[in-house]
């Protein structure tokens, strides 16, 4: 019994005392946040609108999904671009940057409709199991496209890391705006490398933030390059967040809707993730309750796109469950769904704060460019870590195919055209026709396939 006593943590199931479960709920807010309000900096949605909707989101994965699930809900990197060629939106720091609200309404059609990819998928897989969905998302559709997302926000990071200020360019103390967005990105990288445990292992973003955040007022100090010219304390104390409701538009369902395609693979990945942590505390603690997660894709996948339906409907960002969360709670044992469900709630609260929000909005735009340099080109990374998971066989003259034809799409699109392919008389959104073609063709030369062994030589031999 002592030893029982000794395992330390808490189950889905499992309520925490009332401080540990704000302490704890605290962390996990703490996670989230940094991703979550960079995404609607980049977007120009409001961030008040956002934590909102984040929190409510949450709220709402929980109750559909029964409580089985600890999951939480946060704004997604994978959509920025396809937002962003719906808005027009350029990120600039030291105002209330957001985009016109007509054409976050019209993006939040796109966002909306999203969430019906992730619950059509979900039905699929309750309904037939998950190979029916492998076998029309193939890891080289999957795959390409988190590659294509993240390589064609490229040209954002740079320009956004660039040392040009408007009115300033010509000085060459404006080659100083270079170091506050390296010392951004390579704090980042620093932090996430090399901190492996604790709470701030989980926080590389908020702490190479932070370091970029210093870094610019030093700078600003020492140059007069006005980084800063934003009144924090502005406004009312307490402001209700800013909701809209989403205008009917074809063009932003059709450059939205296709990236919950590649958002199946990070579920999927988490829900595996959390059956083994889950069932490994619940082996320790021996309470002879076997937690059947890994079962509950199909709902996962449901839960996640009424996340997005919700936060769409009131004029927020398409999300997914978060990573970070999930890391967080492997490492303080803490699976409460009390917890990610007080995490939901006081996230709705803080977004009533216009003093955090307007701190938020401060940021300057070499601190976002160093941040985006590094989080642009993880998202990419996380192709080639599907390809290498689901051990791809790059010598199949199939899989070359869609791959090549999703790549070559994607990014030529992207580069040549901004964005937007010229296609008799249409305006083609680069990832949506990328994804839709590489589907396409997958099915396609499925056909009386035989996949093809693999005839490379050891060189080494």
């Amino acid at each position: 019994m002592t030893h029982l006593k000794n395992v330390s943590g808490y189950l889905p199931d499992e309520n925490p005392p009332l401080g540990k479960l704000i302490l704890f709920a605290l962390q996990q807010i703490v996670v989230m946040f940094p991703a979550t309000v960079i995404v609607a900096l980049l977007t120009g949605f409001h961030i008040s609108t956002t934590l909102f909707a984040s929190g409510f989101a949450t709220l709402c994965f929980i109750i559909v999904t029964k409580g089985q699930i600890p999951l939480y809900y946060g704004s997604s990197f994978a959509y920025l671009s396809a937002i962003v060629s719906v808005t027009g939106f350029k990120y600039a720091a030291g105002s209330v940057a957001t985009s016109p609200d007509e054409m976050i309404r019209i993006a939040q059609f796109g966002i909306v409709m999203s969430g019906f990819v992730s619950i059509i998928a979900g039905v699929i897989i309750n309904r037939f199991g998950k190979d029916t969905i492998d076998k029309i998302l193939p890891p080289t559709v999957t795959g390409s496209i988190a590659m294509i997302i993240g390589l064609t926000l490229a040209e954002n990071a740079i320009l956004d890391a660039a040392p040009f200020i408007e009115g300033l360019n010509n000085n060459p103390d404006t080659q100083l705006v270079w170091i506050v967005s390296l010392v951004t990105l390579f704090s980042t990288i620093f932090f996430s490398v090399y901190i492996k445990r604790g709470v701030l292992s989980q926080i590389p973003i908020l702490l190479g933030l932070t370091a970029g955040y210093i870094t610019a007022f030093i700078v600003q100090q020492v140059t007069g390059i006005t980084f800063f010219h934003f009144d924090i304390v502005q406004g009312a104390i307490v402001q209700m967040p800013h909701f809209t409701l989403p205008k009917v538009s074809w063009p932003a369902l059709f450059a939205i809707m296709p990236i919950a395609i590649a958002t199946i693979p990070e579920s999927t990945a988490h829900i595996y993730q959390l059956d083994i942590y889950v069932n490994q505390l619940s082996k320790k603690k021996k309470t002879g309750k076997i937690y059947k997660i890994k079962e509950k894709l199909g709902l996962n996948l449901i839960g996640d796109g009424l996340g997005d339906i919700v936060s769409g409907m009131i004029g927020g960002p398409a999300g997914t469950n978060y990573g970070e969360n999930i890391s967080t709670m492997a490492i303080s044992k803490n699976f409460s769904i009390a917890v990610l469900l007080a995490a939901a709630v006081i996230t709705m609260i803080i977004s009533f704060f216009t003093p955090l929000i307007n701190l938020i909005y401060s940021i300057p735009k070499p601190v976002i460019g160093g941040l985006e340099i590094y989080l642009f080109g993880v998202i990419a990374a996380q192709g080639i870590a599907i390809f290498m998971d689901r051990k791809v066989n790059m010598f199949d003259s199939k899989n070359l195919a869609v791959i090549a034809v999703i790549l070559i799409v994607g990014l030529g699109g992207n580069s040549a055209f901004g964005g937007m392919i010229p296609f008799f008389g249409l305006q083609m959104p680069t990832i949506a026709t990328a994804a839709i073609l590489g589907i396409g063709l997958n099915i396609l030369l499925s056909i009386g396939h035989k996949k093809e062994k693999d005839t490379s030589t050891d060189i080494s031999s």
